[in-house]
């Protein structure tokens, strides 16, 4: 009765693990470009009017630099403040090209709003710029 116990509470813990792992990615996200210009702007967050600037502007230089950016209102993960700062391992769905970026700011088209860098790291095939966006996968990663 004991084991039976104990093999209920394992399914149920490993039942959480799985519904949070799903819960914090996405397939088939429109991606489209922006231009944080992050390199131009001094990689200052208020300069660009990212949503996350009133938290994160005064991060360290390495911190800001260490990811791409990008604003996010993805169909699955956190939202608003909570979503600021976190991390993303972005994949091109056609060509599987990746790339890991940092979400600095919010958009409202239900994608991502990858820095224009980014989004041409992505888009080897270049069909993306000329369609406006590119379809991709993407998952929370720890920074």
């Amino acid at each position: 009765m004991e084991g039976d116990h104990k093999f209920r509470l394992f399914l149920v813990a490993l039942a959480c693990v799985v519904g949070v792992s799903i819960a914090q990615s996405a397939s088939s996200v429109k991606a489209r470009y922006h231009y944080y210009n992050p390199v131009e702007n001094n990689w200052d967050l208020n300069a660009v009017h990212a949503y996350c600037a009133p938290w994160y502007a005064n991060q360290s230089m390495a911190w800001l630099q260490k990811w791409g950016w990008t604003g996010f209102c993805g169909p699955a993960g956190p939202t608003g403040q909570d979503a600021c700062g976190k991390c993303l391992n972005v994949t091109n769905a056609k060509t599987g090209s990746k790339a890991t970026v940092r979400i600095v700011d919010t958009c409202s088209d239900g994608g991502l709003k990858l820095d224009a860098k980014v989004f041409r790291m992505l888009d080897t095939t270049k069909e993306g710029y000329h369609a406006g966006y590119i379809t991709v996968n993407y998952v929370f990663v720890t920074c």
